[in-house]
């Protein structure tokens, strides 16, 4: 089992930056080191660009350095050109592209104010890994690789009861599959193999608990959807191993939490007008009801996906 571990890269990756960051200016003993590494036309492009790339290629080796410098360095060089000619053309004046620049920004500076705010997150103490290893057999201690069949069915909310009627009699996920066929009722078949930590948190205890062979059904935004168990085998991993995993979740949970309480510090302390047909009555009704993202159709990964957040 491959847990992501922040620590486990990091040495590799800073020996990267250490060799490149020694690339450019070593050739000749009378040369001086230079952070410029080419120069298009009267723009310079420096090393910290190709290391701020390199940067962002996790499992990258020390000794890959020089060849995925040379190769971002090329990708830099077309970059540097194309953002020439469009400035040629005067396509930073575009009011389009002058909004995309704008969104970009916006991002960086949120993101960085989002990991300014993380910072005060203290490491998880030894006691709150071991409870959070002990609370979650089913990602670790009784972790499992599950092989699943899923069907996707789009259906209307008066039709559940009848399918879930069905689903229960069929002697067969097949059976069943027959039948939605035969009642030309839309749906999408998909088979995976899925480790413990690579499925949803909020669904995994109730896998866990199936036997093989066995289904559970759950409602969509779109309809049902069936997920069985086609079989599963045993992959524990002790403490030990989950121990870096268990700290970068906890952490990054905490870092949540509090930004979650800063922002609504920061709401509580601002003056928010809404306009137009976002008046506070429509918006003050859509928080008092279910998520905006029952409403609209997206959900929030949607949402933050649009608005440039990862």
């Amino acid at each position: 089992m491959n847990l992501p571990t922040a620590s486990s890269l990091v040495p590799s990756r800073v020996a990267v930056l250490l060799l490149v960051a020694g690339l450019t200016g070593c050739g000749g003993g009378a040369d001086k080191p230079t952070q410029t590494a080419a120069r298009v036309n009267k723009e310079d492009i420096t090393v910290h660009q190709i290391n701020q790339v390199l940067a962002r290629q996790p499992g990258l080796k020390p000794e890959q350095a020089q060849a995925a410098a040379a190769q971002v360095l090329e990708q830099l060089i077309d970059q540097e050109l194309a953002v020439q000619k469009a400035q040629d053309f005067k396509l930073d004046r575009n009011p389009q592209v002058q909004m995309q620049i704008e969104a970009a920004k916006r991002e960086i500076l949120a993101r960085a104010y989002a990991e300014k705010v993380g910072e005060s997150v203290a490491k998880p103490s030894a006691d709150e890994v071991r409870k959070y290893f002990d609370a979650n057999p089913a990602l670790f201690s009784e972790r499992r690789i599950y092989n699943l069949q899923e069907l996707a069915i789009e259906a209307k909310p008066e039709q559940f009861e009848g399918l879930k009627e069905k689903l229960a009699a069929a002697k067969t996920l097949t059976d069943f599959v027959e039948y939605l066929k035969g009642a030309g009722i839309a749906f999408t078949g998909n088979q995976a193999v899925r480790a413990a930590e690579q499925l949803p948190l909020d669904r995994l205890d109730g896998l866990a608990k199936l036997k093989d062979g066995q289904t559970v059904l759950t409602q969509t935004p779109q309809g049902l959807q069936v997920l069985m168990l086609a079989g599963s085998r045993s992959q524990p991993v002790d403490l030990d191993r989950a121990r870096p995993a268990i700290e970068a979740f906890l952490s990054n949970q905490r870092k949540t939490e509090l930004l979650k309480q800063d922002m609504k510090a920061l709401r509580a302390a601002s003056k928010i007008e809404y306009k137009g047909k976002f008046s506070a009555p429509t918006a003050a009704a859509i928080s008092a009801s279910a998520p905006a993202s029952a409403a609209s159709g997206l959900d929030d990964a949607a949402i933050r996906k649009g608005l440039g957040i990862k």
